[in-house]
């Protein structure tokens, strides 16, 4: 990791050096870059961990810094971190002085599958994620394990749910892989022999692939959203509870509730819905503390939804395993309908 990021930034001519990075990752992976941070000395900026902190006042810090510091549009940002940095460091750097070049060094296989590649860049507003941002691609990312071994299982779990939707509508081939590796070991992320590497890299290179041939997601793109819709409005409602739960935690109970509308809209099997839910979800990740009685400020929230078009909430579903349909308009009744079913069957 440290060898890549130096050759990268020796690639990359540049007047001054910034690390954006938090407190977690400063404390559990700095030690891995030592070399680079003592020979580079770039100034560094850190904020606080987790989602509630993905925002404007953030955003403020990081500029602020980026100026005090004598950056220019000359300047490099290294975004070092999970999918917050690497948003909002995005972001920070798509703005300053109307743009400057950045690297995205993911620290978790959530950041590394999803929100380091493709170009999407952002802050939550208003309570909403990822409402205030920009089409803004990293002039490079740099892809490593080494920072996955300091991850807690929920977190491992958490960039799992992102490589277990592509697979779903990309391969049904690298699907039936993970659904068989459920059979023999019930998916432990952390064994030697499971094939997290290779899983990764097709991942990594689907998402690239789709992100080239759609970068404003006019079209294909779209079906990166599968399980988001509901996923989001999820990972919002306990955002402000405050009981947090990780983007790929909350994604991966979108996917059930997905793959349920899935089977109410369009007949697809059922067998996909049970299949998933026993193989994937109950071995990967808890029951969400949600209730019937919150099925109206889910509606509402995904009513905010950006994929949304003319007022009605849209879904990306599955006709079958790498096969998904886009822009599929979903009335509140049928929402309300799957939320039940998926109630009854955490």
């Amino acid at each position: 990791m440290e060898e890549a990021l130096i050759k990268a930034v020796d690639s990359i001519p540049h007047d001054r050096l910034f690390l954006l990075s938090d407190s977690n990752v400063e404390r559990d992976v700095f030690p891995l870059i030592q070399g680079f941070i003592d020979r580079y000395e770039p100034a560094i900026i850190i904020l606080p961990p987790g989602e509630e902190y993905k925002n404007l006042e953030s955003l403020t810090v990081v500029w602020e810094a980026l100026a005090a510091n004598g950056g220019s549009r000359r300047s490099l940002l290294i975004n070092l971190g999970g999918g917050v940095i690497t948003d909002l460091g995005g972001f920070a750097g798509a703005c300053f002085k109307r743009g400057i070049n950045f690297i995205n060094l993911p620290t978790t296989l959530l950041g590394a599958v999803d929100a380091a590649v493709g170009g999407k860049t952002g802050v939550d507003f208003n309570g909403l994620k990822n409402e205030i941002g920009a089409f803004a691609p990293a002039l490079q990312v740099i892809l490593s394990t080494a920072p996955f071994a300091t991850l807690p299982d929920s977190q491992l779990a958490s960039g799992f749910a992102e490589i277990v939707k592509m697979t779903m509508f990309s391969s049904p081939a690298q699907y039936s892989r993970i659904l068989l590796e459920s059979q023999k070991n019930g998916l432990n992320l952390r064994n030697a022999s499971f094939p997290m590497e290779e899983l990764l890299s097709f991942a990594v290179r689907e998402k690239a692939r789709i992100v080239k041939e759609d970068p404003r997601e006019a079209g294909l793109r779209k079906i990166l959203n599968f399980g988001h819709t509901c996923g989001h409005a999820f990972e919002t409602l306990l955002l402000r509870r405050h009981t947090p739960v990780p983007h790929g935690t909350a994604v991966a109970h979108g996917i059930l509730v997905a793959l349920i509308l899935s089977h109410l809209r369009l007949r697809t099997d059922s067998m996909l819905i049970h299949q998933y839910r026993n193989k994937i979800l109950s071995t990967l990740f808890p029951p969400l503390p949600i209730n019937c009685d919150d099925t109206d400020d889910l509606l509402t929230l995904m009513a905010h939804d950006k994929k949304n078009s003319d007022g009605k909430i849209t879904f990306i579903l599955l006709s079958a395993i790498g096969s998904p349909v886009i822009d599929t308009n979903v009335p509140p009744a049928d929402i309300r309908a799957a939320l039940d079913i998926y109630l009854d069957m955490r």
